[in-house]
């Protein structure tokens, strides 16, 4: 009998992510959104920021690109964006179901490299190599060094992403590099930063909604859904309870403890655009 692959949850967390944009919003974007001063917050509002936080990354691109390759990719929107303003658009994503997404909206010129960024081998070199909110899922040293290989001299490289911060108290939030370690590795490497722009509280109202969509909507509903499977069901929701256990304690530990506020992640968290220049071969 042949032995089913095991499935990974980041992925499986992205495909569901991007079911629920298609469904609630009718859009196929995956990231943050972006909330300058005196914008108005909420679940409708987030298709609005989204489409902020891509016209961010948008104004930080220098003068003078043409190649551009977009690691992670999410669903191709970012990919599919850049290629309708004109640029040489390649993408790299390790995801099957997020990548036959992002083929579908890439031109026959652009390449889809289907593995992971530290993985990739090409002869291709790029003005440009972009990570928007993938650079959490890179190995910062081989990541970096990976950079300074596939970047054309005086190429550039753009993350926007968020990083952890060192507080002394136990983070609520998981994914995100130690800030402190980045800074400390990219100075290994020959990167000019040209652009550090904070943009924690400006996209920390992406965290409040979702923290307001627990507790307003999914922890309710799973306790309601628990008080009908143990009446009607008591023997196999006990054994599934039994069996599940150390995912169900996991998955009530980060997402159902009511400790995923915006306030903690302004706390723990530090959202960054980068941008860095190539200074040598």
């Amino acid at each position: 009998m042949t032995r089913l692959e095991k499935v990974d949850s980041k992925e499986v967390g992205l495909e569901i992510g991007l079911l629920m944009a298609r469904f609630f919003f009718n859009s196929e974007d995956l990231h943050f959104g972006y909330w300058p001063q005196g914008c108005p917050t909420g679940l409708s509002s987030i298709p609005e920021a989204q489409a902020r936080h891509t016209d961010l990354i948008f104004s930080h691109i220098p003068v003078g690109i043409d190649k551009i390759l977009d690691v992670g990719a999410g669903s191709g929107e970012l990919a599919k964006k850049l290629v309708h303003k004109g640029y040489s658009v390649d993408c790299v994503s390790p995801s099957s179901f997020l990548s036959d997404t992002i083929q579908s909206k890439l031109p026959p010129e652009s390449t889809l490299y289907r593995t992971t960024f530290e993985a990739l081998q090409t002869d291709h070199r790029y003005d440009l190599i972009i990570f928007s909110e993938s650079f959490q899922y890179v190995k910062i040293q081989p990541g970096l060094s990976q950079c300074e290989h596939l970047l054309n001299h005086n190429g550039h490289l753009l993350i926007c992403d968020f990083f952890s911060l060192e507080t002394g108290s136990k983070n609520p939030l998981r994914g995100g590099h130690k800030l402190s370690r980045f800074l400390e590795t990219v100075e290994q490497f020959p990167f000019e930063n040209i652009t550090d722009l904070d943009i924690t509280n400006e996209t920390a109202p992406t965290i409040g909604i979702l923290d307001k969509l627990l507790t307003e909507f999914l922890i309710p509903s799973k306790e309601l859904s628990a008080r009908y499977l143990i009446s009607n069901f008591p023997t196999v929701t006990k054994l599934l309870r039994w069996k599940l256990k150390k995912r169900i304690a996991k998955i009530n530990r980060v997402y159902m403890s009511g400790q995923i506020t915006a306030a903690s992640f302004i706390k723990h968290k530090s959202y960054r655009l980068f941008l860095y220049r190539k200074t040598s071969i």
